[in-house]
């Protein structure tokens, strides 16, 4: 197993990385949890049209199972909202996990950790991180 920690350093760098590594690794019938703040009405409520929902503090927690509709929705958008970030995705934290991969995006996509099962997946996710040398910080372990 091997697993990757990623920062993007770069913000201008474009969500094309994002969708690729999420095209190649999460899949329907994968488990998945997206958490937002209580205050992003908006992404609940579109997380909750794929899984449901619980309160946790200041979190909403959106747990089910990928369908394909729920991953064109993630290969798909295009967040508008980039005041504060460069958002890959509209989700603060999205998890998912299958037998090949462990997933976390985080903050809004700039930060990712994903556990690999195989070289094979390991050595696509560092082709297409490093089509982008300048624009992320990376630890391996």
């Amino acid at each position: 197993m091997k697993r990757f920690s990623i920062q993007m350093v770069d913000f201008s760098t474009p969500n094309s990385w994002y969708k690729q590594i999420l095209a190649h690794f999460v899949q329907p019938g994968d488990s998945f949890e997206i958490r937002c703040w209580k205050e992003e009405a908006a992404e609940i409520q579109l997380a909750s049209q794929f899984g449901k929902g619980v309160e946790e503090n200041a979190e909403v927690s959106v747990r089910g199972t990928v369908t394909g509709e729920f991953l064109k929705l993630l290969l798909m958008e295009e967040p508008t909202d980039k005041s504060v970030y460069n958002k890959m995705t509209c989700f603060f934290t999205l998890h998912a996990q299958n037998g090949r991969c462990d997933l976390w995006s985080e903050h809004y996509g700039t930060e990712m950790t994903l556990e690999v099962t195989t070289e094979a997946d390991a050595a696509f996710f560092e082709r297409e991180i490093g089509r982008y040398p300048k624009s992320f910080s990376v630890g391996t372990y």
